[in-house]
């Protein structure tokens, strides 16, 4: 089963910003729309992968 998240994406200004809604704690701010994208993506991989590791 594959979950789906949503991404709130906006300009400001020069600026791009965007955050996932569901996890608190992933935001991004790039100069293009696609930059952010990307920033958003490997952000909620790299907290879902910190999720799902064992504890030492």
């Amino acid at each position: 089963m594959e979950n789906k998240y949503t991404a709130i994406i906006k300009k400001d200004g020069d600026w791009w910003i965007g955050w996932i809604e569901e996890i608190k704690g992933i935001n991004a701010q790039k100069s293009t729309k696609e930059e952010l994208i990307e920033s958003l993506k490997e952000a909620l991989k790299d907290i879902l992968e910190l999720k799902r590791s064992p504890i030492l």
